[in-house]
C-alpha cells in the first residue's frame, strides 16, 4: 500500500508537478512516463533535491 503524502495546499499540486518536470528535464532524467519506479534512487533523489534548494530560494527572496 502506498502512502502518498499530499500537498499542504491542494491547488499547490499542479505547480509542484511541473516545477518537478522541469527541474527533471534541466538534470537530464526522464520523467516523461508514469512509472518511476524505474528510475535510481539517486535520480529521484536529485530531482527532490534541487526542489527543495529552489523552494527555499524561493522563500528566502519573498522574505528579503
Amino acid at each position: 500500500m502506498a502512502n502518498r503524502k499530499r500537498a499542504l495546499i491542494p491547488e499547490s499540486q499542479q505547480a509542484l508537478d511541473s516545477l518537478k518536470t522541469e527541474i527533471a528535464s534541466q538534470l537530464g532524467v526522464d520523467y516523461t512516463t508514469q512509472d518511476k519506479g524505474n528510475l535510481t534512487s539517486r535520480q529521484n533523489g536529485s530531482v527532490g533535491g534541487e526542489m527543495v534548494k529552489r523552494m527555499i530560494a524561493f522563500a528566502e527572496q519573498s522574505i528579503k
